[in-house]
């Protein structure tokens, strides 16, 4: 069921119906990160040139030097920068576009049953800033654990596959119930939802693939939903008892 749910969601990356909604991602983070390139390099030289003034590279002695080898490592801190800011733009960016890739995979793929409502704006807004607030702490939290020899791997597939699977797994439930039944279905699902967190956690963890990363879990969790739900018809009416009893 979730290799099933992985296989169309990326699928359904490459299909006509979200090719838009895929280069209008692609494009724009990477604008975003250019961007933010040219504005680190902007800072770096107003905050570096009043030191680094006479420090010129092509100047006589080891100041030349200097200059040139701080450049270099400018560079590379920059770069390491944009990493480091990929995942947060990336979701900040696609966070927009969940609802539409969620309605591509319902019509599409489950058009016999009832669609699910798109998010409104306030709650829409809300969560893309959750799903981005989750990649910042879970990438921290991994980053941290990386200083630690033996469970850093272990640690970014844990951290990032609990937060993951569950802030996109809710967000395909609440499409179809309100947000306390979707949390309340979620904790009923862990272990699968959790399972599944993992891929994602997974195609986060690949270069330039990563870029993509909310809009595949997107779909993937509306698949899972989606096939969880067609397991278990009888939750709502639990729901429902538990609610008179």
């Amino acid at each position: 069921m979730i290799l099933d749910a992985a296989r169309l969601s990326f699928a359904n990356l490459f299909a006509p119906e979200t090719r838009s909604v895929f280069w209008k991602v692609l494009g724009l983070t990477l604008l975003a990160l250019v961007a933010l390139w040219l504005a680190l390099r902007e800072l770096f030289i107003y905050l570096a040139l009043p030191w680094l003034d006479g420090l010129i590279p092509g100047t006589a002695g080891w100041e030349g030097w200097l200059a040139f080898v701080i450049g270099i490592f400018a560079s590379l801190g920059i770069a390491l920068a944009l990493a480091l800011l990929l995942a947060p733009v990336t979701a900040l960016i696609a966070g927009f576009f969940l609802d539409d890739v969620a309605e591509v995979v319902e019509k599409r793929d489950y058009a016999q049953e009832p669609a699910g409502r798109p998010l409104p704006l306030r709650e829409a807004t809300a969560g893309t800033i959750k799903f981005l607030g989750v990649i910042i702490a879970g990438n921290i939290v991994a980053l941290l654990l990386l200083l630690i020899p033996g469970i850093n791997l272990i640690a970014f597939f844990l951290v990032n596959g609990y937060l993951l699977g569950r802030e996109f797994f809710e967000f395909a439930a609440m499409r179809h119930r309100q947000p306390a039944e979707a949390r309340l279905f979620r904790a009923k699902h862990a272990g699968t939802v959790f399972m599944a967190g993992l891929i994602l956690a997974a195609f986060l963890a690949v270069p330039l693939l990563n870029l993509l990363t909310p809009l595949f879990a997107a779909g993937m969790m509306v698949h899972l939903h989606k096939k969880l739900s067609q397991r278990d018809p009888a939750f709502r009416q639990q729901l429902s008892q538990g609610a008179m009893s």
